[in-house]
């Protein structure tokens, strides 16, 4: 982990659901009260996409709960749409690998970097039933390989 980062939420279901190819690192445009609840670990990322909307990228469907010693004026809806800040190479990279079929954009995790919230977004393509079966069936592999020489290592 990088020094002066810490890491808020992971969206492990991305991983599993999806061949996760370049990864990149956006800010996010908050306000006050969700970047407190963010800094409390109040965020979650499961079922989150990112969509393109006028040339922009917006993080859509996370959840960011209200905080609770903000006021009434700094409770936002938990499910808004939340603008992701990149270069505007990195924008156009993504929006034209997007459009191409099979592609999307998905959040891989939200972390605080020099106080600042940012979330690593990757660009996706979708798995069929069978990779994940494979992935399934080697991860069972590798663990019980390295139970079978953990044990090897303790007889000697």
């Amino acid at each position: 982990m990088a020094e002066g980062r810490k890491s808020i939420a992971r969206n492990r279901k991305a991983a599993h659901d999806y061949h996760l190819g370049e990864r990149y690192e956006a800010g996010l445009v908050l306000t006050g009260s969700e970047i407190k609840s963010i800094r409390a670990n109040k965020f979650s990322l499961q079922d989150g996409y990112v969509e393109e909307r006028a040339g922009e990228l917006w993080l859509v469907n996370v959840h960011v709960s209200p905080y609770e010693q903000s006021g009434i004026y700094g409770r936002m809806d938990p499910m808004r749409p939340r603008k992701l800040l990149l270069h505007r190479r990195e924008m156009a990279r993504i929006i034209s690998q997007t459009r191409q079929k099979g592609y999307t954009v998905v959040p891989t995790e939200v972390y605080l970097k020099g106080g600042r919230a940012k979330v690593e977004i990757a660009l996706a393509k979708g798995k069929r039933l069978y990779d994940k079966r494979a992935d399934i069936a080697k991860r069972d592999s590798d663990r019980e390989i390295r139970q079978a020489m953990k044990e090897r290592l303790q007889e000697r």
